[in-house]
């Protein structure tokens, strides 16, 4: 069958998936939106679609993105981790989701919900947009400036205003669907 998608998916059929049953779905799992965050954080200056096509690698390597067990990753770990292919070997890549899984652990340790605390950033709903183009589209908001000040705050890196608002769209704090495309208002599944 064929059907109108947004701008961006092209014709890989992972990148199609991905955006049919994922990009732009509601997740309010505070486990899974730290996994996606950290993968986010792992695009910064590559394609998306390179990220993607290593997800299953990534959950090997970083323990399902438990993050009680990330946190305690020491050096051996890191080197390890920087021999491993399957994944962007870079230090402060690497480093960046050792460090999140700590500012993530500090903070629910604290009786607080993570899920709730980035949602909070959008008033706790997707923010349908009606974007007829990707060019429409903005590379950050004030909503994605906010949520990087504050997680930064709790010791979190590799979280730019783009990096988070790549994430909103991604986990449907933003439902970005352009009008044209049959995803388009779309909420799908929670998780």
């Amino acid at each position: 069958m064929d059907v109108t998608r947004c701008g961006w998916v092209g014709k890989d059929p992972i990148y199609q998936e991905y955006h049919d049953k994922v990009w732009g779905r509601p997740v309010y799992d505070s486990h899974e939106l730290f996994a996606k965050l950290c993968l986010d954080g792992q695009q910064a200056g590559l394609s998306w679609l390179t990220i993607l096509k290593k997800q299953q690698n990534y959950q090997v390597a970083f323990a399902n993105f438990d993050p009680a067990i990330i946190a305690t990753f020491d050096d051996d770990k890191i080197e390890e981790l920087l021999l491993n292919p399957g994944i962007v070997r870079n230090r402060l890549k690497v480093n960046s989701i050792i460090k999140n899984a700590k500012g993530y652990m500090a903070y629910v340790e604290q009786g607080n919900d993570f899920s709730e605390f980035l949602w909070s950033f959008v008033g706790g709903e997707p923010k349908i947009n009606h974007f007829t183009s990707v060019a429409e589209m903005p590379a950050q908001s004030i909503e994605s400036e906010a949520m990087s000040k504050a997680l930064k705050k709790l010791g979190f890196n590799f979280v730019g205003p783009t990096i988070c608002y790549a994430f909103m769209q991604a986990v449907g704090m933003f439902n970005d669907h352009t009008t044209d495309c049959f995803c388009y208002g779309l909420e799908g599944p929670r998780y």
